[in-house]
This record gives structure tokens, sequence and C-alpha cells, in this order.
């Protein structure tokens, strides 16, 4: 067989033997100069490599896999279980992630699919609960080194309160937001250790494709776990 057709021929046999990407992330890292950039999902409670890319000289960078649905995956720079990692909601489509190795997690401006902009218009509020409980965290611990008790105790009750409203907001989010694979994965990463009186809320309200999704078996799983304990 002539050696070009040859070569051809295992190039088509190759690319045929490859499971289709539905779903493809690129971008950029400032400042990454030589590396392995992996794509991951969780995977009975281990990170699972879908793809990756040996990086050399380049600050640019696509990866993809073939989604069976929509879940979160991770961006990393290392397999380890410590490593950091860029969360985000894998869709199919495509995703752009563009961020720095300085700050590589912190950094991440994400442009994705309805979920994932969805997930980020939440975090965006919630930060701001999380911001008002540290402020108040902090003024505590002055209050405590003036050995002031009154003043700690009056701000412990306030660090309470934003903690029952951030719950509250992460709850109704997740009700009002019910048609999207985000509103399961809020109560299991969000309330997971809330009353299970909220998650049963949350789960009875989900539409069965949701109900039937990655978040939403999980969560039934979790609530009746936690009911049969």
């Amino acid at each position: 067989m002539n050696k070009t057709l040859y070569c051809i021929l295992i190039i088509l046999i190759s690319a045929c033997s490859q499971p289709n990407k539905n779903m493809t992330v690129n971008g950029s890292i400032k400042g990454f100069q030589k590396g392995t950039l992996y794509l991951q999902h969780v995977q009975d409670t281990n990170y699972v490599t879908l793809d990756s890319l040996v990086m050399n000289s380049t600050t640019d960078f696509r990866l993809g896999c073939n989604l069976d649905q929509i879940e979160m995956l991770y961006l990393s720079l290392s397999e380890d279980i410590n490593a950091d990692r860029i969360s985000f909601f894998g869709s199919n489509g495509e995703t752009q992630i563009n961020t720095t190795l300085k700050h590589f997690k912190y950094d991440a401006q994400i442009e994705g699919g309805p979920q994932q902009e969805l997930l980020e218009s939440y975090y965006k509020n919630i930060n701001l609960f999380k911001e008002q409980r540290l402020k108040f965290i902090e003024e505590k611990l002055n209050a405590q080194l003036k050995s002031d008790v009154t003043l700690a105790n009056e701000i412990q009750l306030q660090i309470d309160n934003v903690t029952r409203r951030s719950y509250l907001y992460s709850i109704n989010f997740a009700i009002n937001n019910k048609n999207s694979e985000v509103a399961p994965y809020i109560a299991l990463s969000e309330v997971y250790n809330a009353n299970v009186k909220y998650l049963d809320t949350i789960n009875s309200v989900l539409p069965k494709n949701i109900a039937d999704s990655k978040y939403g078996i999980i969560l039934e799983d979790y609530i009746n776990k936690i009911k049969s304990e």
C-alpha cells in the first residue's frame, strides 16, 4: 500500500475512534510559560481528567470533552487533589476562560452557557452576605480583644442574622430557578447543612428533567440519607 495513503487511513481511523467533543473550553493564562493544563470533573468523590494539554511558551489553550449531561467542570494546573481549580458549569457549546498564573483561581473571567451565567449572578449576591459576615467577625474579634463581652455578643447576633439571611437567599434562589441544573447544585454546595425540610422543599419543586439530572439525583439521595439517619 502506498505509504502516504496508509498514513491518511491511520489518521482517519484515529479520528473516527475518538468521541465527539460537544463541550469545549478555551482561553488564556497570563504568565503561564510551561506545564500541563487539565480539564476535570468529579466522579465518585475523585477528580477525573477528561482532557489535558501540554503548554509550552504559549498562554492560549483549548480543551474539550463529550458531556452526557450538564455538570460542574474544573480547570487545574495539577492533578493533585489540593490544587487550585477553576470551577464552571460545562454545557454543550463553548466556554471562554481567561485568567492569570499568579492568581489562577481568583482572576478567572468566565463566559459560558446559561447555567454558568445564572451561577455567576448567584455568587455576585451571595458574596455580599459573605463580606458582611467577615466584617462583623472582625468587629467581634476587636470587641473580644477589648474584653467587651456585651458588644461581642451583640455582634454575634448580627453574624447569626446575616448567616440566616444568606441561607434563605440561597434557598429562594434555588426555588425560583428550579428549571435550571443550578438549583440542585446550590442546594448541595451552599445549604447542604440546612434543615432537611428546606432541602426537601427545593427537591419537591424540581421538574422531572432537573430532578433526573446529575445534581438532582445526588440531592435526592442526600436527603434520603439524612432522613434514614
